[in-house]
């Protein structure tokens, strides 16, 4: 069996960047299970394991336009320290739920100086090319 559009697919996989740095990987005995076809994962991934076949193992590199996207500065913002509140120690790394008017935004803390404190918006992954070794477990209706 190919996958295809609505087919239950598990695969395990490695995800580096151009550096070979480790960035994410499936757990063993813990495959990603996702429905394809249905943007469950990453674009430039999906379109890469299209057609492919149980057991096969490839690599793909994912563009960032096809991964989490291109880093957008206008999601970098300068806030004051007073607003996180109850956080004692403040570091360079930590993630946090922002309230917006489009509703809740994951931020991560870039930048700490004095009382201002840089965040970031975009996803950790934006603007990297993303190297994926992959093997499909299973395909399944």
């Amino acid at each position: 069996m190919q996958i295809a559009e609505g087919k239950v697919v598990a695969i395990d996989y490695v995800l580096k960047d151009d550096d070979e740095k480790l960035l994410d990987q499936s757990k063993c005995d813990q495959p990603l299970i996702y429905l394809h076809g249905h943007k469950n994962i990453i674009p430039g991934l999906e379109s890469a394991l299209l057609g492919k076949i149980e057991g096969e193992n490839f690599e793909v590199r994912v563009a960032p336009t096809d991964g989490y996207g291109e880093t957008n500065p206008e999601l970098e913002q300068i806030v004051p320290r007073d607003r996180f509140q109850g956080v004692e120690s403040l570091e360079v790394g930590m993630q946090f739920q922002a309230s917006t008017d489009q509703g809740p935004v994951s931020v991560r803390v870039i930048k700490i100086h004095d009382n201002d404190v840089t965040v970031d918006g975009n996803h950790p992954l934006t603007g990297i090319h993303l190297n994926f070794s992959v093997k499909v477990r299973s395909i399944r209706e």
